[in-house]
């Protein structure tokens, strides 16, 4: 699946024409799909540069409503830091109502939470209670986010976005036991949870000690792709980073669910190397990189 690129300093405008660009694939991943879940990012509830911007939801709303006839709209998600509602209020999230009443903001906690049993790089394993809602297919699962550095797996982007908000508040710090268990878990619920359609907006980034206490990056552009490997191995390569250096996405690539390979991958819009800049990475970022040894030496890869 191709990605589309966009050179922008709107969020709303450069949103809607990089799905635009992929009308085609989307119709083919919706197909006859009217539920909708939308799941930005709002792993702080108080801090802006951390969340989705509220006009990149507003452009998605706007194309699903345009080309389909949906059914039902969700808008959910499971904070880290802080209850859902003070991120709907500190964001302006609420104004979405007003276009679109059908919508309904939804905390994913709420619903019915499916068990899984994950395994650590010691062989340890561990808990953690995901909501049952990001699991069903019938919705079409969309994850909206800005481009991010991260503390502990370099980037966080569409496939990161939808898996750590899945987690059940309580048990997201379970998933923390390693660089390499990190990783190769999120890759491993990513299998169960892959998102149908992905938008990372890097109007304005975050850049060094993300995902929250990171620095503004005026970047000005916006990325989409229905495949969000492809997606995020193009963002945070046009970010500055090997792909193959981010264990999450070197996982879903060996277990065949996208390509981070860029030069293999179809891009439209704007040109990859003229987007591509250098992020400040987070301080620990060379720590990071040790789930690739560690993996090599317990036999992950």
């Amino acid at each position: 699946m191709s990605v589309s690129i966009v050179r922008t300093f709107d969020h709303y405008k450069g949103s809607l024409n990089a799905l635009e660009l992929i009308e085609g694939e989307i119709r083919e991943v919706v197909d006859n799909r009217r539920k909708f879940l939308i799941k930005p990012n709002f792993v702080s509830t108080t801090t802006y540069l951390a969340a989705t911007p509220i006009e990149t939801v507003e452009a998605i709303l706007y194309f699903i409503s345009s080309r389909f006839e949906p059914s039902e709209i969700l808008i959910g998600e499971s904070p880290s830091m802080g209850p859902l509602k003070d991120a709907l209020k500190n964001f302006g999230y609420h104004r979405i109502k007003n276009l679109y009443r059908e919508v309904e903001f939804v905390d994913l906690d709420d619903y019915d939470q499916q068990r899984f049993v994950l395994v650590d790089e010691n062989g340890k394993e561990f808990e953690v209670y995901v909501s049952k809602l990001l699991l069903d297919k019938s919705y079409v699962r969309i994850s909206p986010c800005r481009a991010k550095t991260h503390d502990t797996v370099i980037v966080t982007l569409s496939i990161k976005n939808i898996v750590m908000g899945s987690i059940k508040r309580g048990w997201k710090h379970e998933m923390h036991r390693g660089y390499l268990s990190i990783n190769y878990n999120i890759a491993k619920l990513a299998t169960y949870m892959m998102p149908d359609l992905g938008l990372v907006d890097g109007v304005e980034a975050m850049e060094g000690n993300g995902p929250i206490a990171g620095s503004p990056k005026r970047w000005g552009v916006i990325f989409a792709s229905t495949n969000p490997v492809n997606l995020d191995a193009v963002v945070s390569y046009a970010m500055g980073f090997n792909p193959a250096d981010i264990g999450y996405l070197y996982f879903l690539w060996r277990w065949g669910y996208g390509e981070i390979d860029v030069s293999k991958i179809k891009v439209v819009g704007g040109n990859l190397e003229e987007v591509k800049t250098v992020f400040r990475p987070h301080y620990a970022y060379e720590m990071q990189l040790s789930w690739k040894d560690r993996a090599r030496k317990l036999g992950f890869i």
